[in-house]
């Protein structure tokens, strides 16, 4: 398949971070259903709840941020600028992290005692797909002050 063939293009925007959000969702979703293990209590909903607004929040903030500064959130694309402050002082993948907390919140909502274990299955797909090569070209790019940045803040917390 050629990068620019319609079928590399519907890929590209197939495997996108939300996309694998969602279908774990769905996992948790199903695995409620198939295998239901109401073992979390009467605060599982209200704390899950808590959890996909936290992760929304999160997000958003790093999303305006990085508008702000006139770079991409899309992965795979050459960022225009290296943003370290703000919400980024904290994780250099805020959005990632909140897509994790949204999946969290997301299984205590749905009762999916076993989908919590997809949560750490989520984030090393996000870190192989996703991070990893983000970083190398983000490094690439910008050399030392990226250096620099990855010695002040950590990839998730």
């Amino acid at each position: 398949m050629s990068d620019d063939s319609p079928e590399r293009g519907v890929m590209q925007w197939v495997d996108l971070p939300p996309v694998w959000l969602a279908g774990f969702a769905v996992l948790a979703w199903g695995q409620a259903r198939v295998i239901p293990a109401p073992v979390f209590g009467s605060w599982a909903v209200p704390v899950g709840w808590a959890l996909v607004v936290l992760g929304v929040a999160l997000g958003a903030a790093a999303v305006v941020q990085m508008l702000r500064h006139r770079t991409t959130v899309i992965p795979r694309r050459a960022p225009r600028d290296l943003v370290t402050g703000g919400i980024f002082a904290l994780s250099r993948n805020p959005i990632y992290l909140g897509d994790a907390l949204i999946l969290t919140g997301v299984t205590f909502v749905f009762n999916a005692l076993l989908g919590v274990a997809l949560v750490p299955i989520f984030i090393a797909v996000i870190q192989k797909r996703f991070i990893l090569p983000e970083e190398a070209r983000i490094a690439q790019q910008f050399g030392t002050p990226y250096h620099e940045y990855t010695n002040r803040v950590r990839r998730w917390v």
